[in-house]
């Protein structure tokens, strides 16, 4: 089997938080009062408008290999892999793993040899606008993957910083694990998703990515002292 040619994208790319990536390092805790940040750049993000239950629906679904979430704060899938986040009744944020090797048939023949894909540089995500339109149904299939960052908040007091700046209610009960929901975090709209115990990874829109980071390692400064009894 001959597999078909691909173009590595991988260095032509520069994610939102490269120049902080040092500020991250430096401004991590250790410790029982532990806090950590890191960004996960490049995820592959696609906005789906779609009704649940619809012939568009359990298409786009076939290709995911997952259900659509159910109710506010609910996500299927895996954060290791792909997962689908409720944004609405009939609306979803789908977010995969990078994957920059794009195969040939997906670019655009219109744009020359090596051209990037027309649609996006995720498979996943043209396959399922491809899926879409075949299907013929009603429905939506918007590639997202710049419109926002990823970063990732970790440790004992990960929950303690958030607290500074966001209106939910984040203690365990209100909040566990896997929950998924659009807030605010200072002044800046997020999506903020509770991954582990004690891991919670933020996305904000690219362009208030660096304000969010910085907002975040001001929080972490207190931390870094010891408790005050």
């Amino acid at each position: 089997m001959v597999e078909s040619p691909t173009t590595d994208i991988t260095g032509l790319r520069h994610s939102p938080l490269e120049p902080l990536a040092e500020a991250m390092r430096e401004g991590a805790v250790e410790g029982a009062r532990g806090v950590a940040l890191r960004e996960i750049p490049f995820l592959a993000m696609a906005g789906i408008r779609v009704t649940p239950g619809t012939q568009a629906a359990e298409a786009l679904c076939g290709v995911v290999g997952l259900d659509l979430p159910e109710h506010v704060g609910q996500v299927t899938g895996s954060p290791e892999a792909t997962v689908i986040l409720w944004q609405g009744p009939d609306e979803f944020l789908l977010v995969a793993q990078d994957e920059t090797a794009v195969p040939a048939e997906l670019t655009d023949p219109d744009r020359g040899p090596g051209a990037l894909p027309s649609l996006a540089t995720h498979p996943l995500v043209v396959r399922l606008a491809r899926t879409l339109s075949d299907s013929g149904a009603r429905g939506q299939v918007v590639d997202l993957s710049a419109n926002r960052t990823t970063l990732e908040l970790a440790g004992p007091s990960a929950r303690a910083v958030l607290e500074k700046g966001c209106p939910v209610d984040l203690h365990p009960r209100a909040y566990p694990v896997g929950r998924a929901v659009s807030t605010t975090l200072g002044p800046v709209q997020v999506l903020l998703w509770r991954t582990g115990e004690e891991r919670w990874q933020i996305m904000p829109r690219a362009s208030f990515a660096q304000y969010t980071t910085l907002w975040l390692l001001d929080a972490m400064t207190e931390f870094a002292a010891p408790e005050i009894p």
